[in-house]
């Protein structure tokens, strides 16, 4: 049995375990390094040196270590990082009072978290039931046979896609669109597996860009502005860095395809009916979580949940209108529909790592990173790290951490760690599925191949940063 779990065992999960235990054993080393520390720390300091702390890092390694081996296992990655989250709070409750520290202190830390916790829910779940809605309407699927039916070469197909997964991923996930447009791929590239697996990185790499310079692209923006460093339209200005994300590792790679016409196909699929008035209130319902928050000061979560009271209530007129041929359009079955382990994985995340933060395990790293490497060095390392962890655990520690960044670090570790996981086919969501859809065509080998070519772009991204938005340096 442990012959074959070795046999199974890619370099993707040898390279997460070895760097997992990098990580654990250097914060396991902290409290030694930290012991001589004269500051205002000596609270968490202690708690870090106590064996429960010790024991609540540990558990916290295995729970996402079951999330890695999620493929071998087909254990959902919610479930592991829940309990984990669980058990870290038992033990913080535990140690707590040895430490004067009371229950009620305790209550009040696990409510913070929650409140994070709840004003992301919120507006994931809107925003996820809106593209259940907008898939169900085929509004997708319209746009994908429309590209399929152009009358492109290969090379053309090529840049369309990319082109359009970089212009969707800003207002839908770069995980849908990831699966819209590798579908396209997929059916004009049936006998061109070299194709298949070109177009899926260049696809990965243009949804992760896009994604980068709008709150509603990744979670990591998501994340950055529901904190409050950075304004909604003050992303704007990462737009010419994600281009650039894109555009030179595009170029370079469109060399490598041939420029032959695809197979010809037929695909005709119409969106059906309200399914244009639901796209205008889609856009409605991120104008209201905007302004809510700029105008209101609400919020953006309020302005999401409004917008799906009137998809709910549109929903309701579409069956009536329709009658038998919409009568099974329940924006309730929309909901069931949306990511439920995706968004309890975050419950686990937010949890454990508030967790750890409480310990103090936190603000040593913050203290070694940001105040040892400095802050562009450790930002752009955050870049890497999301390629080989998930971006939203990278994120979620760095907003944990607290550290006193400017407007211009904030955008830099957004940039980063948005596009960093571009450079790993397991580096993001749409990576990972794109694997799934494409499968045997579009591999972790087959991505790793073009790393070098990617890094290109991670690195012009960067550069690009700098060159443009100096500016915002020292700018709060």
């Amino acid at each position: 049995m442990q012959l074959t779990l070795f046999r199974n065992l890619s370099y993707k999960n040898l390279a997460i375990i070895f760097s997992s235990l990098f990580v654990m054993i250097g914060l396991l080393g902290m409290p030694v390094i930290a012991g001589d520390d004269a500051g205002g720390h000596a609270e968490k300091i202690s708690m870090i040196a106590h064996p429960g702390a010790m024991f609540a890092l540990v558990v916290f390694f295995f729970s996402y270590l079951a999330v890695l081996f999620e493929e071998q296992t087909h254990l959902r990655k919610s479930k592991p990082v829940m309990l984990g989250a669980g058990i870290i709070w038992v033990t913080i409750g535990i140690m707590a009072p040895d430490y004067g520290i009371d229950h009620h202190a305790v209550h009040k830390a696990v409510l913070h978290g929650l409140e994070e916790y709840a004003s992301l829910f919120l507006f994931l779940l809107a925003a996820m039931t809106y593209i259940a809605a907008l898939q169900e309407r085929q509004v997708f699927a319209t746009l994908r046979a429309k590209l399929v039916r152009a009358g492109m070469n290969m090379r053309q197909l090529f840049w369309a896609t990319g082109v359009f997964a970089f212009m969707l991923s800003p207002i839908a996930d770069n995980l849908t669109t990831a699966l819209v447009l590798g579908a396209v791929v997929m059916a004009v590239g049936a006998n061109d597996p070299k194709f298949v697996a070109i177009a899926c990185i260049n696809i990965v790499n243009a949804a992760n860009a896009g994604g980068a310079f709008s709150p509603f692209g990744d979670i990591t923006t998501l994340m950055v502005w529901q904190a409050g460093h950075v304004e909604f339209v003050d992303f704007f200005p990462l737009f010419l860095p994600s281009l650039a994300c894109f555009i030179v590792p595009a170029f370079i790679m469109s060399f490598f395809i041939t420029p032959h016409k695809p197979l010809a196909l037929k695909e005709e699929v119409k969106m059906k009916r309200g399914a244009k008035f639901i796209i205008f209130l889609g856009l409605s319902t991120i104008a209201m979580a905007v302004g809510f928050e700029n105008f209101l000061g609400l919020p953006p979560f309020m302005g999401m949940m409004t917008g799906m009271s009137l998809l709910m209530i549109t929903a309701f007129f579409i069956r009536k209108v329709g009658k038998q041929r919409d009568g099974q359009f329940d924006i309730l079955e929309q909901v069931a529909n949306a990511e439920w382990d995706t968004l309890l994985f975050f419950f686990g995340v937010i949890f454990s790592v508030g967790g750890l933060t409480y310990i103090g395990y936190l603000e040593l790293l913050s203290t070694t990173m940001y105040g040892g490497l400095g802050e562009s060095v450790t930002n752009i390392l955050m870049g890497f790290a999301s390629a080989i962890i998930d971006n939203i655990p990278v994120m979620f520690a760095i907003l944990s951490m607290d550290p006193p960044l400017d407007q211009f670090q904030w955008l830099l570790v957004t940039l980063t760690c948005g596009v960093g996981g571009s450079m790993l086919s397991i580096g993001s969501a749409a990576g990972v599925a794109l694997m799934g859809v494409a499968r045997g065509q579009y591999t972790f080998f087959g991505h790793l191949k073009w790393a070098p070519v990617i890094s290109l772009g991670y690195a012009a991204s960067i550069a690009v940063h700098f060159w443009i938005n100096g500016n915002l340096v020292g700018v709060e």
